[in-house]
C-alpha cells in the first residue's frame, strides 16, 4: 500500500530516523514500510515539558531510533507511571490503558495518537488546577 505525503515549502519529515525537508512544494510517496513523521508530529526535547508531553517524546523515539529502543521504553514506563499518578480520571485511565497497549505491542505510531489525547487531558488538568490556585489565591473583599 502507497502513503501519498504533500509537504509545504521548508517543512520537515523524519523517514526511518532521518530529518528530511522540502524544498518548494513537494510530494513523496512512500512504497514500502517505513517510520514517519510529519513536523507537525515531531517534537524536540525542549518542547517535552510535562509528564504526559515527555511520554509523547519517548515514544516518538522509540518510533524512529529502533536501535535505542531499549532506553527509550524505560522512558516510557517512567513517564507512563507520572502521567497515570498525575490524570487519575476515567477518560485519562481509559487513554492511557489504549496507550501502554500499543506502546506493548511497538505500535508507536498509534500510541503517539493515545499521547495526544493524554496531552490534551494533561492540558485541561493543569488549567482547571491553575484556575483553582488563582482562585485561592485571591483574596476576598468584604461586602459593603
Amino acid at each position: 500500500m502507497t502513503l501519498r505525503i504533500a509537504l509545504k515549502d521548508g517543512e520537515k519529515v523524519v523517514l526511518n530516523g532521518a530529518v528530511l525537508r522540502s524544498v518548494g512544494r513537494t510530494e513523496l510517496l512512500v512504497e514500502s514500510r517505513a517510520a514517519l513523521l510529519r513536523g507537525r508530529e515531531i517534537m524536540t526535547p525542549e518542547e517535552a515539558r510535562t509528564p504526559a508531553q515527555q511520554l509523547y517524546f519517548h515514544t516518538m523515539m522509540a518510533y524512529i531510533d529502533p536501535d535505542q529502543v531499549e532506553r527509550h521504553q524505560q522512558g516510557i514506563v517512567e513517564c507512563l507511571g507520572q502521567v497515570a499518578r498525575l490524570l487519575a480520571s476515567e477518560d485519562a485511565n481509559r487513554v492511557a490503558m489504549n496507550f501502554a497497549g500499543h506502546a506493548a505491542g511497538m505500535q508507536y505510531y498509534r500510541a503517539l495518537a493515545d499521547c495526544r489525547q493524554l496531552i490534551a487531558l494533561e492540558r485541561a488538568a493543569l488549567d482547571d488546577a491553575d484556575a483553582a490556585a488563582l482562585a485561592a489565591s485571591v483574596p476576598l473583599t468584604a461586602a459593603a
